[in-house]
């Protein structure tokens, strides 16, 4: 985590989208919507795994390891991939570049 810093940025892959500016703590759910992102949220509470998601890239700090929740759905949707998050789990602590699996 990198506590001197209030702004982080996220970055899509492929870029659909221009990179977005977001304050520490935020959590992805409440400012990605379908005008500034290729994600999609369901439920946004970690149950639907409508933002599955790939963590290509983290710079200038770590992200919270995931809830034992989070992890649980997880290992059901991308068992094999250690890059695998919900979007809509993430509070934001570092610049990321991410893969959306959805269409």
């Amino acid at each position: 985590m990198n506590p001197h810093r209030d702004e982080f940025i996220i970055r899509f892959s492929p870029p659909t989208h221009a990179p977005l500016w977001l304050q520490r703590g935020a959590v992805l759910s409440e400012h990605l919507t379908i005008d500034n992102s290729p994600l999609l949220f369901g439920c946004r509470t970690g149950i639907c795994a409508t933002c599955l998601i790939a963590v290509l890239a983290q710079e200038n700090g770590e992200l919270l390891p995931p809830a034992d929740d989070e992890k649980e759905l997880l290992e059901i949707v991308a068992p094999a991939d250690a890059k695998a998050r919900l979007a809509c789990q993430i509070e934001l602590c570092a610049d990321l570049t991410i893969h959306y699996y959805g269409k």
